[in-house]
């Protein structure tokens, strides 16, 4: 019962993060819900629930109002104003996990830098499947996608790639991207973004 509440009260503070980071985005971009709605999608209702933190969004909408405001989706889980660590502790990392799919997403970059990269891991469930439409962006991403456990079915605009422990494919993010376990397993792999 106790693991329970823990984990709502750590779900609970990334929602909070997620809330102040979009707030702080689309101020920055000077976008009504409205005028971000209508950009990203995603109904100004649903926008609103997550800027109160009242929701927990899926990542395909997280992507969806990343891919709009033109910022990587990793600057929706950024702890904003902290200051520059050179270390982030495994306990420190935030952890998230999307409703549909039941995929976790942990940032393991650490928190302030103004590094370029960005790593996060991934553990995909038995069967989950996770797709972003990566439409709309104007930013330049490399990514290299390295499996760690398991095994994943990466789709990565018409072409579907098996990769399997220690495999690592490198591409830019700009067409549509599909992340399938096909297995009975979970799998875990690491993603690492730079922005050219």
């Amino acid at each position: 019962m106790e693991e329970v509440s823990i984990l709502q009260e750590v779900r609970a503070a990334v929602n909070t993060r997620i809330a102040a980071n979009l707030q702080a985005l689309r101020a920055r971009h000077e976008l009504s819900l409205d005028a971000l709605a209508a950009a990203s999608g995603v109904s100004r209702s649903a926008l609103s629930l997550i800027e109160r933190a009242e929701s927990s969004p899926t990542a395909v909408v997280l992507d969806k109002i990343a891919a709009a405001l033109n910022v990587p989706l990793e600057a929706l889980f950024k702890l904003q104003g902290a200051a520059a660590q050179p270390l982030a502790r495994r306990a420190d990392q935030p952890v998230w996990r999307d409703p549909n799919s039941g995929y976790v997403r942990r940032s393991v970059s650490p928190p302030g830098t103004t590094s370029p990269i960005e790593i996060v891991e991934i553990t995909l469930p038995p069967g989950a499947r996770v797709t972003f439409e990566r439409a709309g962006r104007n930013r330049i991403i490399h990514q290299q996608l390295w499996v760690l456990e398991g095994a994943i079915d990466f789709t990565l605009g018409d072409a579907t790639h098996r990769l399997e422990i220690g495999d690592c494919f490198s591409l830019q993010l700009d067409r549509p991207t599909a992340y399938h376990n096909p297995t009975r397993k979970k799998a875990r792999y690491a993603v690492i973004d730079a922005e050219a």
